[in-house]
């Protein structure tokens, strides 16, 4: 744990604000946690009276992303937001927000750099019309073409080419094979950076959608070195699980056995997480195909000069927090103060291959308290703190999740008898990205 007080989660104030201007939309996209039949998500805008609030911690600010799960483009004080924040933020702190872009013309380009936006990051998910109108239920790809349109020109107009431009690609199944062309496509159309993410599951029926190993990345290097071993020993490792029910085994059997318990003596005295059943299962053919696409997609970006952040194609052995410990701060649309993504709302997904409740996570509101009188409480400061500790389960690795724990409709502890309810979480395992 970092006890260190100049740290970002450790500062009296916030380092970033990601304040979800609206949760409303002009698209119904099939992985968005609003179109869940159970969805809790209510639809409003953020107020210029809430926008009040938050002005004590803008001077400290690095970054202020203003979106959530709606298109903040259909909040109308979108530009006053932009405008009070450059006037307060330090010179080097940037403003930002992620968009369909669909709802952008010239002159409301026009207006957001005027009003001194720095970063807009435009949703594409595919550059084929037909797989784009599948995953951005309602938009066309050739509204986002000229959403990069209007953008190039404000900033020529304005003489702003310090405005940033990206494009956000959610990968899954039905989109993977088309990253290489979309980041081409991207950097042909003017975009600085791209964000690549994968899917966030939200019901069963999308679950398949996830091309993300769910078994972490040192796990599955370990499994594949002692699966060469297996193999060069003339052992089918994959025979394991066959073994457990019978009393009669055989040499090569007994041999197997013993493979498979020094692999786990091996991943113990690394200190590997190991689910043996989920590592048998695991589709190393879909996991090669991935990173062999993120490879080529690295390379186009090289080309293109594009900066590229790509996911990793498993889960992260060993997590970071990026949100806690960059001192991120997260505001809801009626002022409610969270630390993550992952805790900003209640919602139910299949992150980890299985159904999973998540509840928010609330340390006060802004509507009844300073915004720097919450980030200092003792027990928002506590879980920051404990976050960064990262002694709490990993249920990704667990062959027991989901557990009663964390299918609780009320989070009280894990396992480690810990009260952060973070062991569930995958932003922290590098899978899930988001402009921050």
């Amino acid at each position: 744990m970092n006890s260190r007080s100049d740290v970002p989660p450790l500062l009296p104030y916030p380092s970033k604000l990601f304040v979800e201007v609206t949760t409303r939309c002009n698209l119904n996209c099939f992985m968005c946690v609003k179109q869940l039949d159970n969805s809790h998500v209510c639809e409003g805008d953020f107020t210029p009276e809430l926008f009040t609030q938050l002005e004590p911690a803008l001077p400290q600010l690095e970054a202020l992303i203003l979106n959530g799960i709606g298109e903040p483009l259909l909040n109308p004080h979108l530009e006053s937001f932009i405008r009070t924040a450059r006037r307060l933020m330090p010179a080097s702190g940037w403003i930002g927000f992620q968009s369909n872009g669909l709802l952008m013309t010239n002159l409301r380009a026009l207006s957001l750099v005027e009003a001194g936006v720095d970063r807009i990051c435009l949703s594409i998910d595919s550059v084929t019309p037909e797989t784009f109108r599948k995953v951005r239920e309602g938009g066309e790809l050739e509204g986002v073409s000229q959403a990069f349109y209007a953008l190039n020109a404000a900033k020529a107009q304005t003489g702003r080419t310090d405005v940033q431009l990206g494009a956000e690609f959610v990968v899954m199944r039905s989109n993977l094979e088309e990253l290489p062309a979309a980041i081409r496509w991207a950097a042909g159309k003017g975009a600085d950076f791209a964000i690549v993410t994968h899917v966030l599951p939200y019901d069963a029926q999308h679950a398949g959608e996830a091309v993300y190993g769910t078994c972490t990345d040192e796990a599955v290097a370990l499994f594949r070195e002692w699966k060469v071993e297996a193999e060069q020993n003339g052992v089918d490792i994959q025979r394991y699980f066959t073994l457990a029910g019978r009393y009669s085994k055989t040499v090569e059997d007994k041999k197997l056995i013993g493979l498979v318990e020094s692999l786990k003596a091996e991943a113990e005295r690394r200190g590997i997480f190991l689910d043996l059943k989920k590592l048998f299962r695991m589709d190393y053919d879909l996991s090669d195909a991935v990173t062999s696409i993120f490879q080529e997609a690295q390379q186009i970006a090289d080309e293109t000069g594009l900066e590229l952040r790509l996911p990793d194609a498993a889960l992260k052995e060993k997590r970071q927090c990026g949100f806690v410990e960059d001192g991120g701060a997260f505001v809801t649309w009626t002022g409610e103060i969270s630390p993550c993504y992952f805790l900003w709302h209640r919602y139910g997904c299949y992150a980890n291959g299985w159904q999973q409740q998540v509840q928010a996570k609330v340390f006060g509101s802004i509507a009844d308290q300073g915004i720097l009188e919450i980030w200092n409480s003792s027990e928002f400061r506590t879980f920051r703190k404990d976050v960064i500790a990262y002694d709490y389960p990993y249920c990704a690795s667990c062959s027991l999740a989901p557990c009663d724990y964390v299918q609780s409709d009320s989070f009280e502890q894990d396992c480690h008898i810990r009260n952060v309810p973070c062991g569930a979480c995958l932003w922290c395992m590098g899978v899930f990205q988001c402009m921050k």
